[in-house]
């Protein structure tokens, strides 16, 4: 019965794909509601407070994942990771909005227009969630694999942070530009922030991103060798 079967999926890698889709649709579904942060110090453009979309902290876990299975799986494997994802991500909308239209029963403890009000994404925020990630997620696999070339495999560190600095970078500008100014502009939907507001949600939410992705750095080191120590996961060639 068994000689069909190909070998078992590592432990390492159904993780850590569990890990990126399990953030990738938690941020999905609390990008809409904006947190505010008190911090210490007084800072040019947010002053003394961060103010970030809910979904900061759970996508930042998304390149902390494609970051090790990057390193231990190789770039295809990445990329592919990222368009799964993707389309899990318009697989999650349709099972939301679906449920939202279908009929409530009486009896429903929730009210129809609550549970509306609270999972469903406006247009805006899902336009600019989804060409950010596109855009983003795969900028991070290429720039993590080019400085893994150029370092001849070494120093994991610069290419975990120098491709999730860059990536973070654009993923913050694409969504909030596009969620709150350009489809608010040309779509009519969603809320037009202004300049000044739009400059707070973008540095708010990088330096939340930027401060995650050095502090993960061990964490990515651990999963790594774990991974490598118990002959889970090859290690991949440039080529890969």
């Amino acid at each position: 019965m068994s000689e069909g079967r190909g070998a078992p999926l590592p432990v390492a890698a159904v993780a850590l794909v569990a890990l990126f889709v399990t953030a990738l649709v938690t941020a999905q579904l609390t990008a809409s509601k904006i947190l505010q942060f008190s911090i210490p110090v007084s800072l040019p453009v947010t002053g003394s407070a961060l103010v970030l979309p809910g979904a900061a902290l759970a996508y930042a876990l998304t390149f902390f994942a494609s970051d090790c299975y990057s390193e231990l799986y190789g770039r295809r494997a990445a990329q592919a990771m990222v368009n799964v994802g993707f389309v899990m991500n318009l697989v999650l909308l349709a099972l939301v909005w679906s449920t939202i239209a279908a009929p409530a029963s009486p009896t429903s403890p929730v009210d129809a227009a609550q549970f509306e009000r609270v999972l469903a994404a406006s247009t805006n925020v899902v336009a600019g969630s989804l060409l950010a990630y596109l855009v983003s997620q795969n900028w991070d696999v290429v720039v993590f694999h080019r400085i893994r070339e150029a370092t001849d495999g070494e120093m994991l560190w610069l290419r975990n942070v120098g491709s999730t600095a860059t990536s973070q970078a654009i993923d913050t500008v694409i969504f909030v530009g596009v969620a709150f100014a350009v489809a608010p502009a040309v779509l009519g939907v969603g809320p037009q922030l202004p300049a000044s507001a739009l400059a707070s949600l973008v540095v708010g939410q990088y330096l939340l991103k930027l401060l995650i992705a050095i502090v993960d750095t061990p964490f990515v080191y651990l999963v790594v060798r774990a991974a490598r120590s118990r002959g889970v996961a090859p290690r991949a060639t440039p080529g890969d």
